[in-house]
């Protein structure tokens, strides 16, 4: 039998004369600063089409049924043109998604629409596209680390990490891109990881309809992932049209936001407001706001592990802030003798102490010290560990960040079981 008791988290403020006392000097921003700040600073958010025909603009209408006659006329009733196993010509919801991604692509001009169409079905068919989620390709060195489906945004679209950093190993480097055939062989495998997230699409008009990307640039070689990247990006661009939702860039360098800041400009404002640039360190942070905590990947400050979600959806966790200079306890109490209570917690960037005990309501018992105060680095993953209470009490979870004056974004779950004997 397993039981929640409600957990009492207690702020405590740290005195001000523990930390460092702040300069009298006017604090002036640096020029790469300004630029980072300007470059994650995100547009309006982007707000998906819910594709229902009703909401559609009378040009826009006219422009999906046009484009519908272009096809019939090439294809015929009985012509091969479908996509994802949804028949183009079928006359249903799923075809119209469908069409109208294409030609919201090209503006909703037809003609562009049709050619764009036209040469997907053509690569589709020549890339054997529908047959590669299935193919074993052999990079299971890359699964959970390179590129790879893992859990869903708050809004329930499919989340698609990607990161590169690990091609800094020359080694690595050689035995995936050596030569051009290995490059053909991870280009197909690229494919398959987005393939298998738009099998997890609805297709249907206020369903979920496209994915999320999440890019880590951490580490990324720029000048020898050139090739790889821009073939990448041409395929998807050309084949993919709008099937990610939201782009979120994290672990950026100044460099980036730079060069995203000088080339912003040129950008619509559709494309710009799908993009979600956040400096190195504030991975969770950005996260935390499209992504709950129970499905971010631990390396990115969140709880889930690769292997949770085979035992089928997380169990949710609960999120709070720990302030600049504040000491908060999480307090679970009605933990009965001989129960085993199971927490998982994380505060996203750590740099600061964590503890945790267990104090039984019995006069005259000791606190145990489960977990001795540490220091935890930034770079630590999520908290997971167990006790099992030989008497009823509390156990008392502490992140002390009080020798710092940065907020910080934290989140935990736990589980209580009785005792069987019980």
């Amino acid at each position: 039998m397993e039981k929640s008791p409600s957990p009492i988290p207690i702020p405590e403020k740290t005195p001000p004369q523990d930390l460092p006392e702040a300069s009298p000097k006017p604090y002036k921003k640096s020029f790469v600063t300004t630029l980072m700040e300007a470059a994650t600073l995100r547009s309006p958010s982007f707000k998906e089409d819910t594709y229902f025909i009703s909401q559609l603009k009378s040009s826009e209408k006219k422009a999906l049924q046009e484009l519908k006659d272009k096809l019939m006329a090439s294809y015929g009733p009985d012509g091969e043109c479908a996509m994802w196993g949804i028949p183009l010509l079928g006359g249903d919801e799923k075809a119209d998604v469908i069409l109208l991604k294409f030609l919201r692509a090209r503006d909703f001009r037809v003609s562009d629409s049709l050619h764009m169409l036209e040469k997907c079905l053509a690569w589709r068919k020549e890339f054997s596209a529908d047959n590669v989620a299935e193919e074993d390709l052999g990079f299971k060195e890359l699964e959970g680390v390179v590129a790879y489906m893992h859990g869903y945004d708050r809004e329930g679209h499919p989340v698609c990490y990607n990161a590169y950093g690990v091609f800094r190993d020359k080694d690595m480097y050689e035995r995936i891109f050596g030569d051009e055939e290995k490059l053909k062989k991870f280009l197909r495998w690229r494919v398959q990881v987005l393939e298998r997230g738009i099998n997890l699409l609805h297709f249907k008009p206020g369903g979920i309809n496209s994915i999320i990307q999440v890019t880590d640039l951490k580490d990324m070689p720029k000048r020898e992932l050139r090739v790889a990247s821009n073939q990448i990006l041409s395929l998807f661009q050309d084949n993919y049209p709008e099937m990610v939702a939201r782009k979120i860039f994290i672990n950026v360098p100044w460099y980036f936001s730079l060069l995203y800041s000088m080339f912003s400009p040129f950008l619509t404002q559709r494309t710009k407001s799908k993009f979600v640039i956040s400096r190195e360190g504030n991975a969770a942070e950005s996260l935390y706001k499209f992504i709950r905590p129970e499905d971010v990947p631990v390396q990115y400050g969140g709880l889930s592990r690769l292997n949770d979600l085979q035992n089928g959806p997380p169990k949710p966790a609960s999120e709070f802030t720990v302030k600049g200079g504040e000491k908060v306890n999480i307090q679970i109490e009605g933990i009965e003798a001989g129960a085993t209570i199971t927490w998982d917690l994380v505060v996203g960037g750590w740099d600061l102490e964590y503890s945790a005990e267990f104090v039984p309501n019995a006069e005259g018992s000791y606190t145990i010290a489960v977990e001795k105060p540490r220091k935890l680095s930034p770079s630590e993953e999520a908290i997971h560990n167990f006790f099992t209470s030989r008497e009823a009490g509390k156990m008392v979870l502490s992140v002390d960040n009080s020798a710092s004056r940065r907020k910080k974004v934290a989140a935990y779950r736990y589980i209580v079981r009785k005792s069987a004997l019980v």
